[in-house]
């Protein structure tokens, strides 16, 4: 794709842990608006450590890292990086911090700047997104796995980002509540995203390709 449609870049990426080898070893990976992409790989392979990268928490050895077009290597830098992508945590409990699950998803919105009453619009919308209305007012301590996984969705999508990076999005989830996930993803085809699961059948059903990582590297599948 041209350039403009390039929304992440990284160049020889490397990186590693003080008691760890390398972990990503050269890593290069171009996505594209529009893409949806899966990424499997064995447990310590990298794969959230990539996703860390990407949001400027952790910070690459050796390499560049491009996205929206301008290099990013500051923390400064990478605000602009975490307003617009929306990351879910892969365990609910690092991502949900509020009293109630409405606090919870107008935290995002209200510190980009939004208007109390546009963000309790943007709270309406989102819980009818997930299939959570009548959820506003629920002690998010208390709710299920599966319900705290659709608030931490929620949570993401509400900051209305252009790309979402989803980390194991159905680890330990129900059927019925992977369903929702799945149906989600595939009605909001305006999403580009990167997903990582073990779940191939998930994969398949959410994404146009699948990659692996293996020797910090990343392969097609």
């Amino acid at each position: 794709m041209e350039r403009n449609h390039t929304l992440i870049e990284l160049d020889n990426i490397t990186f590693s842990y003080p008691s760890r080898e390398s972990v990503l070893n050269g890593l290069n990976l171009t996505f594209c608006k529009g893409e949806r992409v899966g990424f499997v790989g064995t447990n310590g392979s990298g794969k959230t450590t990539l996703f860390h990268i990407i949001m400027g928490l952790l910070r690459p050895k050796v390499g560049r890292i491009r996205v929206f077009g301008e290099f990013r290597e500051t923390e400064s830098d990478f605000r602009e990086v975490r307003e617009k992508i929306g990351l879910l945590f892969q365990d609910a409990d690092d991502q949900l911090f509020c009293p109630t699950v409405a606090e919870d998803i107008a935290f995002g919105p209200l510190n980009l700047g939004k208007t109390y009453d546009e963000t309790r619009d943007i709270v309406r919308e989102t819980l009818e997104a997930v299939g959570l209305v009548g959820f506003e007012d629920r002690v998010t301590y208390n709710l299920s796995g599966g319900e705290k996984k659709l608030v931490s969705l929620a949570t993401v999508i509400a900051m209305k980002p252009t790309v979402l990076l989803l980390d194991e999005p159905t680890t330990g989830l129900d059927e019925e509540t992977t369903e929702r996930i799945i149906r989600f993803l595939n009605n909001n085809t305006s999403f580009s995203y990167i997903t990582i699961s073990h779940d191939r059948e998930f994969l398949e059903q959410t994404t146009h390709c699948i990659y692996k990582m293996k020797g910090g590297k990343v392969e097609k599948e």
